[in-house]
């Protein structure tokens, strides 16, 4: 077991995160014999949506202050009505557990309108693995717990990839086409990190347009990924304004596009890194509790940068190559950023799989290990 970077809260949290990152692990490890609700059992969940009170005067009797835990807490959107009552009147603590934000955005729900703090779990992060964190390994099976400390990776993987089919798309039946979302799942998985082109995909899936959008809804609202919206510079530079989306896992992505059984190829390789690298930074800030938005920038003459975050001390630029070497050309569209960005401080990063830390004129040059320990010791973005 490795020990986790989420820290217990002292009020009454959300905990959202796709199924396998460890939500259940942490809750049992934290808080130990506290009254728990699993709607994964089917009779507890239809018990509770018949008569959603029955929470309120099953919980009622229990000390101010009593921690209470409802796990797959969506499927039963009715009773944060009664969770809000209870914290309201009996000053109880809960942990709301969800693998799908879905049914709670659909049903109108304001999330306790903030008597609760959403809070994400991720996959195993590199400075949770420690020591055991091997960029190759991650690259290919990603950092899920069962895919790390497992026997057979790929097994799991592919069997995630198909409860996550029969449990949260059919059984929520969230689409009537099981059949055409699973191939939109590939085309996706393919282009993941990749600028989103809906007309590219929803030719290779043979869907509809509109229908790959809803089904991008649903890889969001279900925790699968994420959007990383363009940025946008107020000047008279084109830019691209279409957003980037990734999955949360590399394995996950691998297993999708169906690349599992497979080495990584040198096409792979690169997205694979830069996914990897931005799941990174997704869990640093909401596990340091920043709360940034990263974007990326590209402008219409091919001049990119991977990541931007603006924070409170100015910009941080990172880009990111899967290659031994840090070449010139490599470090123009930090250069460019950082003169569409004057006066304002920005200060530049890039990622590389070489051995040694380098530099390129003003911008610091780190291998990717060197990187993420900076990263989680609060030294690239704060």
């Amino acid at each position: 077991m490795y020990a986790r970077l989420l820290r217990p809260p002292e009020g009454s949290i959300f905990l959202f995160g796709p199924r396998g990152t460890g939500k259940s692990t942490w809750i049992r490890e934290h808080f130990p014999g506290v009254v728990t609700y699993n709607l994964l059992d089917t009779r507890e969940a239809l018990r509770l949506e018949r008569d959603p009170h029955a929470l309120y005067d099953e919980l009622r009797t229990l000390p101010a202050g009593s921690w209470v835990v409802i796990d797959e807490v969506q499927k039963v959107p009715a009773l944060l009505d009664e969770v809000h009552n209870l914290i309201e009147s009996e000053h109880l603590r809960f942990v709301l557990c969800g693998s799908s934000a879905r049914k709670l955005k659909r049903s109108g729900t304001n999330l306790l309108a903030g008597r609760a703090i959403v809070n994400e779990m991720f996959p195993l992060t590199s400075a949770e693995l420690g020591s055991d964190f091997d960029l190759a390994a991650v690259l290919v099976r990603g950092s899920l717990p069962l895919a790390v400390s497992g026997a057979d990776a790929q097994g799991f993987l592919s069997t995630y990839a198909m409860t996550y089919l029969n449990e949260e798309i059919r059984a929520e039946a969230l689409t009537r086409n099981v059949g055409a979302f699973a191939r939109f799942l590939e085309v996706a998985a393919r282009q993941n990190g990749q600028i989103t082109n809906t007309t590219n995909i929803a030719r290779e899936a043979a869907v509809a347009r509109t229908t790959v959008q809803t089904y991008f809804d649903i890889l969001v609202d279900t925790l699968i990924g994420y959007w990383v919206p363009a940025w946008e510079l107020k000047h008279g530079t084109r830019q691209y304004s279409q957003p980037k989306f990734y999955l949360f896992d590399t394995g996950v992505a691998r297993v999708l596009s169906g690349r599992i059984a497979y080495p990584p190829t040198a096409e792979e390789t690169g997205p694979l890194l830069e996914a990897m690298l931005f799941n990174e930074v997704r869990a640093y800030l909401s596990y340091s509790g920043l709360r940034y938005q990263p974007h990326y920038w590209r402008t219409y003459d091919g001049t990119e940068v991977d990541l931007v975050c603006e924070t409170r001390e100015g910009f941080v630029g990172i880009e990111m190559k899967s290659t031994a070497d840090w070449l010139g050309r490599y470090s123009r569209g930090l250069s460019r950023l950082r003169d569409a960005l004057s006066p304002a401080p920005v200060t530049c990063y890039g990622v590389f799989r070489g051995e040694r830390p380098t530099t390129s004129g003003r911008i610091q040059v780190l291998p990717v290990r060197h990187f993420l320990d900076r990263l989680w010791q609060g030294e690239i973005i704060r």
